[in-house]
């Protein structure tokens, strides 16, 4: 028997940014079961540490890292990091992205030209700096696990599509999926160093079930300032989630974060045991 979870706001320097019209898109609202929903922005990693450990304790205690599934249980996580935070090369970007196909069960898509896991600065390809040219990525954005972020380039869509991890063909859904990312800037002009004006948020991401049709949506909450950490998840009683769309800022990575343009990251990626559909 389903359970109807509670939405949980967690939000620092951010806003509440689901309606209740996003909870039931696809379904009569008589038949849909809300998801529990995560959400957290400030300044450092300390500031949504909390919210994505509660995150991580929803989806199942357990990390299933590389093992073959489907199992009955846990989660999976991608951080980019190639399982060692002193690996600073920039990868060329590749759509779509297999790297964790086989592995972990999610394969990614951009409309751009490609998807690339780079750290900050440094690295042989000089990281996002060397990535887009601009040496003010520098202090625009911080990790959450050290040492690489991933990113569209080209675009600011990334898609995830989710697979029984140890096959790479046996398409799966998942009860919830969650992502951080850095420098979701302050949507009301509030923050000490940006002024937004009246412009809405920036980063939106989007829950499709098997079917393609829209689960639930938000926008992910904000922190002002240069360097900033967010992070938004939500986690449904059973695996219903078979696609999400990331919508990175407003515009295409490259030019200088600014008033007129906030320019956003990528870094750790959570979600359920993927389940055959």
């Amino acid at each position: 028997m389903k359970k109807q979870l509670l939405l949980t706001f967690v939000v620092v320097f951010g806003f509440p940014s689901i309606s209740i019209s996003q909870l039931a898109q696809a379904q009569n609202l008589d038949d849909f079961f809300p998801p529990a929903v995560f959400q957290a922005a400030g300044t450092n990693a300390s500031s949504i540490q909390s919210t994505v450990d509660q995150f991580r304790a929803e989806l199942g205690g357990i990390n299933n890292a590389n093992n073959a599934g489907p199992l009955p249980s846990g989660r999976r996580e991608i951080n980019w990091d190639g399982g060692n935070p002193s690996v600073v090369t920039t990868t060329p970007p590749v759509t779509p992205f297999n790297t964790f196909l086989n592995t972990r069960g999610a394969q990614f898509t951009t409309p751009g030209i490609g998807l690339s896991q780079a750290p900050v600065a440094g690295g042989p390809q000089g990281g996002l700096v060397g990535l887009f040219n601009n040496p003010t990525y520098a202090t625009t954005f911080t990790a959450f696990s050290p040492s690489r972020l991933f990113t569209p380039v080209g675009s600011n869509v990334t898609e995830a599509l989710f697979f029984v991890p140890g096959t790479g063909t046996i398409p799966a859904v998942v009860r919830g999926f969650g992502a951080v990312f850095t420098d979701v800037d302050q949507p009301d002009g509030s923050g000490p160093s940006k002024k937004r004006g009246n412009r809405g948020a920036s980063t939106l991401i989007e829950y499709f079930d098997a079917h393609g049709k829209v689960l639930f949506s938000s926008f992910v909450p904000a922190s002002p300032g240069d360097a900033s950490l967010s992070f938004f998840g939500i986690v449904f009683d059973e695996p219903l989630i078979a696609r999400v769309r990331i919508t990175t800022g407003d515009t295409v990575p490259g030019p200088d974060d600014e008033e007129n343009q906030d320019i956003v990251m990528m870094d750790d990626f959570i979600y359920g045991e993927p389940q055959p559909r």
